[in-house]
C-alpha cells in the first residue's frame, strides 16, 4: 500500500458507491484501485450505505478510506466535499468524477425539457462544480490531477440526445479546464468509456429495454470490435490510475477512449 503508484496522495473519488448487481461499477472499482496503490480516499456518493460499503472493501484489503455522503447537484455538498477532504487529509492530490444519468432520455424531438435540465445538472454542471471547490485546494498545493468521466457517446451515434450533449460538454469542460489551470500543474483530462460491463449499465438497459440481462451483455458484446467483448470496470479504473499518477505528469487535456475499439470504428 505505502510503495504503490498513488503512494502518499489523497484522492477524493466521486460516485464511487454503486447500484447492486453482480459486476463492479466504475467509480467503486477506482477507489478500490487507488487504494490498492496508496491513496488515502474520500469516498463520496449520494447513496451513504454504498459509499460505506466500498470503505469496507477497502479496509478490508489494509487500504485507507472515508465515506461521505453528497448530492454533487447541491453547490454546498461540493463545497462540503473538498473541505472535508482537506481536513481529513490536509490536501487534495486527486479528484475524480464518475458522474453520469440518463433518465428519461429521448431522442431531440420526445425529449422533455425536465429531462433535459436534469442530465446537464448531474454530468455537467455539477461535475464543473466539484471541479470549482477543489482546484483551488489543487492550485495551493502546487498541482494535482483531475480526472472527469465522460462517454464514447459524446463522439458516437446514439439516441440519448441529452446524454450525448452533456458528455460532449464534459469534454470540453475538461479541455477548458486543463488550459485555465496549466500554469498552476494542475494536469485535467478525461475517460471516454464504451461499452462496460457494470450493474448500472447492464440492470438499467435491461430493466428499459424490458430484454435479460444476458440477452443484453451477448447484444452488447458483439458490438465491441475487440476481442467481441465487452470491457469491465476495472479496465476504466486502471486507466484513471495512470491519469492520476505521475507516470502521467506530462499529460493534460487529453480524452481518452477506454472502449475496444468502438469509437475509432469507421464504416
Amino acid at each position: 500500500m505505502t510503495e504503490g503508484r498513488l503512494a502518499g496522495k489523497a484522492a477524493v473519488v466521486v460516485g464511487a458507491g454503486q447500484t447492486p448487481g453482480e459486476t463492479i461499477g466504475n467509480g467503486r472499482a477506482t477507489a478500490l484501485l487507488f487504494a490498492r496503490e496508496g491513496a488515502r480516499v474520500l469516498v463520496v456518493d449520494r447513496d451513504g450505505d454504498s459509499a460505506a460499503e466500498t470503505c469496507q472493501m477497502i479496509a478490508d484489503e489494509g487500504g485507507t478510506a472515508v465515506p461521505l455522503r453528497a448530492d454533487i447537484t447541491d453547490p454546498e455538498q461540493c463545497a462540503a466535499l473538498a473541505a472535508a477532504a482537506v481536513e481529513r487529509w490536509g490536501s487534495i492530490d486527486v479528484l475524480h468524477n464518475n458522474v453520469g444519468i440518463g433518465t428519461g432520455d429521448a431522442d431531440a424531438l420526445s425529449l422533455t425539457p425536465a429531462a433535459w435540465d436534469r442530465i446537464h445538472d448531474v454530468n455537467l454542471k455539477a461535475m464543473w462544480t466539484v471541479c470549482r471547490e477543489v482546484i483551488p485546494h489543487l492550485r495551493q498545493a502546487g498541482g494535482g490531477s483531475i480526472v472527469n468521466v465522460s462517454s464514447i457517446a459524446s463522439v458516437c451515434a446514439t439516441p440519448l440526445f441529452a446524454y450525448k450533449i452533456s458528455k460532449a460538454g464534459v469534454n470540453a469542460l475538461t479541455h477548458a479546464l486543463a488550459m485555465e489551470n496549466v500554469k498552476y500543474g494542475i494536469r485535467v483530462n478525461a475517460i471516454l468509456p464504451g461499452l462496460i460491463d457494470t450493474p448500472m449499465a447492464i440492470r438499467g438497459h435491461s430493466a428499459a429495454r424490458g430484454i435479460d440481462p444476458d440477452e443484453l451483455r451477448v447484444a452488447r458484446d458483439r458490438l465491441v470490435p475487440l476481442r467481441r467483448r465487452q470491457g469491465t470496470a476495472w479496465d476504466v479504473a486502471y486507466a484513471a490510475l495512470y491519469l492520476a499518477s505521475d507516470e502521467a505528469g506530462f499529460v493534460t487535456a487529453v480524452a481518452l477512449p477506454v472502449d475496444g475499439g468502438q469509437s475509432a470504428r469507421i464504416g
